[in-house]
Order: structure tokens, then C-alpha cells, then sequence
């Protein structure tokens, strides 16, 4: 229990309750690194997990019909100075379950840092997903994050993708996530991220609506300030009859920062629709003021209004 303790202390640190992840009806995998601290299968929930030099390898499978009622917990961290994690993830949902995931990344610790995640995610017909990704960092912008996911949505599937990074410095981040949607499925994708200082954000999020009235959303929410860059990708391509898809994209820009956004959208189905929607600026001076009324600094009024557009 002492490699548990670091965990416990961590989301204690956080404001969190570390007894939920760890409760006895709940499936959940904990790894430092490359240590695998523990994992937890539950009834309908297959958790195997093992690692080695080379990172942290792990599959987990929600049966079919399974309504799992706790979430499932990943949680991924690095809690010396310096080190690297490497996570394999295989995820699949068979038909018609339904999980929620809950996927925490600690990294309030190290001082140059890399974590990279493959994940594998794969939803079979009627089967209903959503992953939630949360990650805390500290404050010396010397954590590198790469997370990379391949989403397949079965026929009447649901997939709902949540990440936040909002807490601490970015660092250096670069998302690439590609999901294919099938026949009447669904998939959407949200992202919130606060950059600071040097931060270095690039976001790719691409959803291909592939079958017939297969629909899908990304929709991106970032800030950024003194002389942190973003670059953000956002893309829906419909490929089929009925298929429906939009792409929502909203910067704020402080200081010195610069943000770049790129929706892309293309039809190759002329049953298809696709629409989007980009937007790049600074907070409403309208915002501002009305919060400066009630007794705010302007500091505190812009830092109120991007976090709650992140919230």
C-alpha cells in the first residue's frame, strides 16, 4: 500500500476522494511510470494489464449487455522529476453496454517529462461510451503530452469523448484522435485546454460519419495567453446518406499568444451535411465590464470569464 499512498496523497492534494477509485465494486487500473501499482475487474468488466520497459499495456472489455453503474478509473501518472510513460490501451465496449470512464493523468510533479498514450477504442453495435480524460499538471511547463486514439462507433453506438487540461501549465501537448462513425451512430468529441506562458498546443480531432445517418460533433474550447501558441484541427467528413456532422471551434487569446484554427469539413455523399463554425478573440470587453461592476479587478474578470467557458 506505500505506491498506493502517492496516489492517495495526490488526489487528496486535488480536492479528490482517492476511495471512490479504489472501492471494491469499482474496475479501475493505477500505473506510476512503467509500474502497474493495481488493477480491479468487476462483474462485466475485464481489466488486464502488465508492464515492462517499454510502457504500460492494458485491455479492457465491458461484456455485452452490461449497464456497468460505477465508473471505471484509469489512472496514469509520473510522480518524480524526471521520467517518461508510455500507455497501450485497448478498449472495447461489445454490444449493447453501456460505461462511463473516468481516465486521470497526475503530473504535478515532474520537472521534464514525456506521456504518451495509443489507445485502441472500439464500440459495437447498440453499445453507449463516455470517456472522460482529465489532466493536472504543475507549473514547470516541462511535461510533454501525446496522446494519440483510434475510435470505431458501431451501428446505433454512442461515443462521447471529454478532455479537460486546465489545471497547471500545458506544457507541451499534441492530441491526434480519429473516429469512424457507423450506420445511425453517434460520436462526439469535446476538448478544453488553458495554455500559459511557453505552452505549445496542437489539437487534431478527426470524425469520418461513414454510415448512413451517422452524426458527430467537435467541438473545441481553448485559451491561451502570454506567448503560448495553439493550433487547433478540427475536421468532419460526411460519407453517407443522412450522415450529419458539425465543427465548433472558440479561442480566447491574452497577451502575447497566438491561435490558429482550421475547421475542415467535406461531403462525399450528396445526402450528406457538414457545417462549422470558428471563432478567435479576445473576452468581450462587454464581459469584462459587467464583472468589474459587481467588484472584480480586470485581471479577475478575464480569468472568470475563460474559466467559465472552460468549466
Amino acid at each position: 500500500m506505500a505506491d498506493l499512498a502517492t496516489l492517495y496523497d495526490a488526489f487528496r492534494t486535488l480536492g479528490e476522494d482517492p476511495g471512490v477509485i479504489l472501492a471494491p465494486d469499482t474496475a479501475h487500473i493505477v500505473a506510476y511510470g512503467h509500474q502497474l501499482v493495481s488493477q480491479q475487474s468487476v462483474p462485466g468488466v475485464a481489466v488486464e494489464a502488465h508492464a515492462d520497459q517499454k510502457g504500460v499495456h492494458a485491455r479492457v472489455t465491458v461484456e455485452a449487455g452490461q449497464v456497468i453503474a460505477q465508473p471505471v478509473h484509469l489512472c496514469f501518472g509520473l510522480f518524480e522529476r524526471f521520467g517518461v510513460q508510455n500507455v497501450e490501451l485497448e478498449l472495447t465496449l461489445e454490444a449493447g453496454a453501456i460505461a462511463t470512464f473516468w481516465s486521470h493523468c497526475l503530473f504535478m510533479f515532474p520537472d521534464m517529462a514525456r506521456h504518451a498514450m495509443d489507445a485502441r477504442i472500439e464500440l459495437e453495435p447498440g453499445a453507449r461510451l463516455t470517456y472522460n480524460e482529465v489532466h493536472y499538471h504543475g507549473l514547470s511547463g516541462g511535461i510533454e503530452v501525446v496522446p494519440k486514439a483510434r475510435v470505431k462507433v458501431g451501428e446505433e453506438a454512442h461515443f462521447r469523448a471529454d478532455f479537460s487540461l486546465t489545471q497547471g501549465r500545458v506544457g507541451k501537448l499534441d492530441i491526434d484522435y480519429e473516429v469512424e462513425v457507423g450506420r445511425a451512430a453517434t460520436a462526439e468529441l469535446m476538448s478544453k485546454i488553458y495554455g500559459h506562458l511557453a505552452d505549445r498546443i496542437d489539437l487534431s480531432e478527426r470524425v469520418h460519419l461513414n454510415g448512413e445517418d451517422a452524426r458527430g460533433l467537435v467541438k473545441t474550447r481553448v485559451a491561451v495567453e502570454d506567448e503560448a501558441r495553439a493550433r487547433i484541427l478540427g475536421a468532419t467528413y460526411g460519407n453517407a446518406a443522412g450522415a450529419r456532422g458539425h465543427v465548433d471551434c472558440l479561442e480566447i487569446v491574452r497577451g502575447h499568444a497566438v491561435a490558429s484554427a482550421v475547421p475542415e469539413v467535406k461531403v462525399t455523399h450528396p445526402q450528406a451535411k457538414v457545417t462549422h463554425e470558428a471563432a478567435i478573440g479576445s473576452v468581450d470587453e462587454r464581459q469584462i465590464e459587467a464583472l468589474m461592476a459587481r467588484g472584480l479587478s480586470p485581471e479577475a474578470a478575464v480569468d472568470r470569464i475563460i474559466l467559465g467557458m472552460l468549466g
